[in-house]
């Protein structure tokens, strides 16, 4: 049985049973309540692997082999280092990203990043159930049956719960994207070919430099940074569990990027060898592609788990961020604490979001091909979010947690770096 954050801190078992003193009662306190903090950072890195992500993966192995394996290990840093300071920010200040900036910098400020925001969610939505409708069509279901069976499960999940209801189903989906890591294991991978893949950087290609973009922004997206700021502080979080929630920031990170890494060894080691420069604009092509090993059948159930589980987590951050975001700029009611009649505006802007992106896909069902573009315009948004982010570290915290020092230097460094890579490669790929 689960418990609260409070509960645990009270010093109780599950059950209401006291904890003893003494250095075993000591260790299973300090795991439950490792247990109780888990969620934010889990669930922001888990829909971080989502439909566009998996595309994005799977056409880098697909077109340059094993060739930006190297970028997805990089990441990994990267993601925890920016990730963290979303963390910092919720647990020192108890406000989310949009409060945040609104009270640091001004209406206006916020408003731009809210913008940023809702242009991102907007192109990640129409991903998530581009996917959705790509898995049902492999088993037969019709594209309105799939997607208002996802719609209806997603309003259910939110209106229904509370934050901690939401957080474990969304856990519970995520963790079906773990069938990739099964799909790369039964690829058959060769070992010299992929270490001369993670030193060879075909850096004179336009198209190498375009998925290089698509990668970064694949891993680092503005909806997680306005995700997990607010899903912190609407889980009251505390000071003295930061350390914990760091540990569940850097879990989620590693793992998110073991996924991405599974998905593109799979397409390097299938598609990758035998039909470079194949185009993969359809789920079933992919799941086609990276699942010969596994047979047809079991293959689509594998890679259909896979999909939907990132696909259903990702709605529901990408959704809840977005609601998030502009109800913390206006100053109304955002908590999934609230009931929906004393938070109109976060389930309306919630639920306008998930029903409108799933109609768009409807109507032009064939969006699957914007998802490598998607990733990109991520990557152009990554100064102003990031410029945000480094920029509350250094006002908006109190002077103990600011950042400072050397590490400032480090997080400005990977910062910098991260969004002149993003941004050459994308308009590198422009070039003749």
């Amino acid at each position: 049985m689960s418990q609260t954050v409070e509960e645990v801190n009270a010093g109780k078992l599950a059950g209401g049973v006291e904890l003893q003193p003494g250095h075993l009662g000591m260790k299973t306190h300090h795991l439950k309540l490792f247990l109780a903090i888990l969620g934010p950072g889990l669930v922001a890195m888990l829909a971080d692997a989502d439909v566009g992500s998996v595309i994005t993966a799977a056409q880098s192995g697909a077109q340059w082999g094993y060739k930006l394996l190297s970028l997805q290990v990089l990441m990994i840093p990267v993601l925890y280092v920016v990730q963290e300071l979303t963390v910092r920010l919720g647990i020192f200040t108890g406000k989310g990203h949009g409060e945040l900036i609104r009270e640091t910098f001004g209406g206006g400020w916020a408003w731009l990043s809210v913008a940023g925001l809702a242009v991102a969610c907007l192109g990640a939505l129409i991903t998530e159930f581009a996917g959705i409708s790509g898995v049902g069509l492999l088993f037969g279901v019709p594209q309105v049956t799939s997607l208002a069976l996802a719609v209806t499960v997603l309003l259910v999940v939110v209106w229904t719960g509370s934050y901690r209801r939401v957080e474990r189903i969304a856990i519970f989906l995520g963790l079906f994207e773990l069938a990739f890591v099964w799909v790369a294991m039964r690829a058959p991978v060769q070992g010299h070919e992929l270490m001369s893949g993670l030193v060879t950087l075909p850096v004179h290609h336009r198209q190498y430099w375009y998925l290089v973009s698509a990668n970064i922004g694949a891993v680092i997206m503005p909806w997680m940074v306005f995700y997990q700021q607010s899903a912190v502080t609407d889980k009251k979080l505390k000071p003295n569990q930061y350390t914990y929630a760091r540990w569940d920031t850097a879990i989620g990170a590693v793992l998110t990027q073991v996924v991405m890494v599974a998905v593109l060894v799979a397409a390097a080691a299938t598609l990758g060898k035998t039909h470079a420069q194949t185009p993969l604009d359809t789920v079933g092509q992919i799941a086609q592609a990276l699942t010969p090993a596994l047979g047809v059948k079991f293959g689509h159930i594998v890679f259909g788990l896979g999909i939907l589980g990132g696909a259903m987590v990702s709605a529901i951050v990408v959704s809840l961020a977005m609601s998030w975001g502009f109800c913390e700029v206006t100053g109304d009611s955002h908590s999934l604490g609230n009931h929906p009649l004393e938070a109109p505006w976060f389930y309306g802007i919630f639920s306008v979001g998930v029903i409108g992106s799933a109609f768009v896909v409807l109507l032009v069902p064939n969006l699957v091909t914007l998802s490598v573009a998607v990733q990109v315009m991520n990557a152009f948004l990554l100064p102003l979010v990031l410029g945000f982010l480094v920029a509350l570290a250094v006002k908006a915290l109190p002077l103990e947690h600011r950042l400072r020092g050397a590490y400032f230097w480090v997080v400005l460094g990977v910062v910098v770096v991260t969004c002149a890579l993003g941004l050459y490669g994308g308009l590198r790929s422009l070039w003749n």
